[in-house]
């Protein structure tokens, strides 16, 4: 039996990569953050001293939206490099020589050519409203590219599109677009609201990926062939795309989830607020040669979702 590791298991993807790891028989190690200070270098490497993991999915980091990122940059930047730093060392200091990194698609630079392919990193000036976060995440790439050269460790990226599902922070601040959008448009129905206000001028395009796909693409990428994994992800590029293969504007997508939601009344775009880049679409054609592709379309996976926040939050009709 293989013993894993999964670092963030009470977040989102990493709930989600246990609840699939469980369904193929993996013993699966996890830790609170009061058992387990991931910012502490010392705490990290005594954790990993004391276990002998076969593999480690990395899936925890900080994470937030537009306003998240661009009042808490220093917090982004900070717990998000020293989280990856401290497992990734510790890991191949214990002897584990499969770990799994999950970055993000803002990676990418703003005006990266549509769709993303994995060779546009470092190729232009990231989105400024989330650079702390992006750097993070695309130093962690970088160590665990330089592991695999100097070490021989089998360190693998998977950079995820938008993810949204079971286990979405629905925070009315802190949350992404799916979540926020869901809670608003509830609130609005349990409160007969005639509008609701939605971000930006709703004509940039996004991808969403359900979790529960991000998770099956995770077990399938950690688990895949080295021999035919490495003909398909070169070594110069050491990550590899997940996400959907489509995108819609945020108008399409604020008119999905009024849809879902069941809200019919008007959407009002506040064209004041910032929109972030006008497109993010990644091209996922290397995953998909290697024998994956995502089963869970959108209206499904958002339809899943309400129904999961209606059966675990506060908010009521």
């Amino acid at each position: 039996m293989t013993k894993v590791f999964v670092a963030g298991h009470n977040g989102m993807v990493g709930s989600a990569i246990c609840r699939q790891l469980t369904s193929i028989g993996d013993e699966i190690v996890t830790a609170t953050r009061k058992e387990l200070d991931l910012i502490s270098q010392s705490q990290v490497a005594e954790f990993f001293g004391d276990n002998q993991f076969d593999q480690v999915y990395l899936a925890a980091a900080k994470v937030g939206g537009i306003y998240a990122n661009s009042t808490y940059p220093a917090d982004f930047i900070y717990q998000n490099l020293m989280i990856q730093s401290n497992v990734i060392d510790s890991a191949y200091r214990s002897g584990v020589d499969k770990l799994l990194f999950l970055g993000s698609s803002c990676i990418y630079p703003k005006f990266a050519s549509q769709p993303m392919n994995e060779t546009s990193l470092l190729s232009g000036l990231l989105e400024p409203t989330n650079e702390p976060y992006a750097i993070a995440k695309i130093a962690g790439i970088k160590m665990c590219e330089s592991y695999n050269v100097q070490y021989g460790t089998d360190y693998r990226c998977v950079m995820p599109t938008n993810l949204y599902g079971i286990g979405d922070n629905f925070h009315p601040e802190n949350s992404h677009v799916v979540p926020a959008l869901i809670r608003r448009f509830h609130e609005a129905r349990c409160t007969a609201q005639a509008s609701v206000v939605v971000w930006g001028s709703g004509t940039v395009k996004r991808e969403f990926l359900h979790v529960d796909d991000m998770a099956r693409a995770c077990c399938f990428v950690m688990n895949h062939p080295k021999d035919s994994y490495s003909k398909v992800v070169k070594p110069t590029l050491s990550h590899v795309n997940v996400g959907l293969g489509e995108d819609v504007s945020i108008t399409e997508l604020a008119t999905l989830i009024a849809k879902v939601v069941g809200f019919t009344g008007d959407i009002i775009f506040d064209t004041s607020k910032p929109d972030g880049p006008p497109r993010k679409l990644l091209d996922i054609s290397l995953i998909k040669a290697m024998g994956w592709d995502p089963r869970i379309d959108l209206y499904e996976g958002l339809k899943s979702t309400y129904a999961w926040f209606i059966e675990n939050s506060t908010v009521r009709d």
